[in-house]
């Protein structure tokens, strides 16, 4: 029987995730909405094109594509990933880190692109000025807030991992050792999925990704153009609608994937748990997204060496190596995972007679 506790606990679970999945179909119905009913009726010329219905719906589709794109980012995928699996593990709710994280990022997208639209000429010419204050600001807050916590979440995820695989090990060990204890700040800081917003709005800062300034470039044109405010606005609806659903979804499969546990075939034909199976799934699983979570801090964090402080090899050669495209390898690599090794215990599963 389920305990009451549980039952709640899977109820308000149960809850967020409707609430999640409502808001992102609100942000798809606003932006498409306002962008078929209001924008292109009227003849408005979005991102510098000429008003005309095609060419408007092009680049509503080019915002919605840049957030879908953003998503797969390298340090997005290894986020949510290594904060999901850390979550999974302590037995609380993560199927909406994706959704939060993806909130608190597309939030410095809007305020920036209001900013444009309402013309703050201060904030256009320092987002067209590669060399301005803001730009080099950023591009040292944004990296090294997500390096650090890439670096500081994959020592966590560590450390968990001996503690699981060493079962006999101490009570002082198994509950993590002193390495959990010294990022005990960092657990209570992050300890459910709704503390994952202030974490995308930390990582938001540092827009200079190819995506984010193809959608600011958007905006821009669109204030040139002086379109309504509201019609502008839609540009920033739509790449955070497409941005959070995959950023969402992301996470939610990965919720499941560390939740699921392999099973095979005992001696007498029954579905018993293979242990050995499943620590070694949650190994597999576990270590590739660590040592992605690493490889992605470590470049962002020698880019920010290089580029600030003027440090040579060997970070220079370590910041030189592309990771523009790991977020979509990531993702692969992870599901083929999931689903190697559930295609493999099933194949160990009797035929019955």
């Amino acid at each position: 029987m389920t305990s009451p506790d549980r039952g709640g606990s899977r109820a308000g679970t149960t809850r967020s995730t409707v609430g999640v999945v409502a808001f992102i179909v609100a942000l798809h119905l606003l932006g498409w909405g306002v962008l078929l009913v209001a924008v292109v009726p009227a003849g408005i010329p979005l991102g510098a094109g000429d008003g005309t219905a095609l060419v408007t719906l092009g680049v509503g589709l080019a915002a919605y594509t840049l957030g879908l794109r953003h998503a797969f980012d390298a340090d997005h995928i290894a986020a949510i990933d290594n904060t999901t699996r850390r979550l999974s593990e302590r037995g609380r709710p993560a199927n909406t880190v994706g959704f939060w994280f993806s909130l608190g990022h597309s939030t410095i997208v809007l305020v920036l692109c209001v900013l444009l639209t309402f013309g703050v000429t201060a904030i256009s010419t320092s987002l067209a000025d590669d060399a301005s204050a803001l730009h080099a600001w950023t591009g040292v807050i944004g990296p090294t807030v997500s390096g650090v916590f890439l670096l500081v979440i994959a020592a966590v995820n560590i450390a968990s991992l001996r503690a699981r695989a060493r079962p006999e090990a101490s009570d002082a060990r198994a509950s993590g050792g002193p390495v959990l204890r010294l990022l005990g700040p960092f657990e209570r800081a992050v300890d459910r999925p709704s503390r994952m917003y202030g974490v995308g709005l930390l990582f938001g800062l540092g827009f200079d990704t190819a995506t984010e300034i193809g959608l600011l470039a958007l905006a821009g044109a669109s204030t040139l153009a002086a379109v309504p405010w509201w019609a502008a606005l839609t540009l920033p609806i739509l790449f955070a609608a497409g941005m959070s659903a995959f950023d969402t979804a992301q996470g939610a499969v990965m919720r499941r994937a560390y939740a699921w546990q392999p099973a095979s075939a005992g001696a007498d034909g029954g579905g018993i748990r293979s242990r050995s199976v499943g620590i070694a799934y949650g190994i597999g699983m576990t270590v590739l997204s660590v040592v992605a979570a690493i490889l992605i801090a470590v470049v962002q964090l020698s880019d920010v060496l290089v580029a600030n402080l003027g440090f040579g090899d060997p970070f220079a050669w370590i910041a030189a190596i592309g990771i523009d495209d790991l977020g979509l390898v990531l993702t692969a690599l992870l599901l083929a995972t999931w689903a190697a090794v559930l295609i493999a215990t099933r194949r160990t599963r009797p035929v019955p007679v």
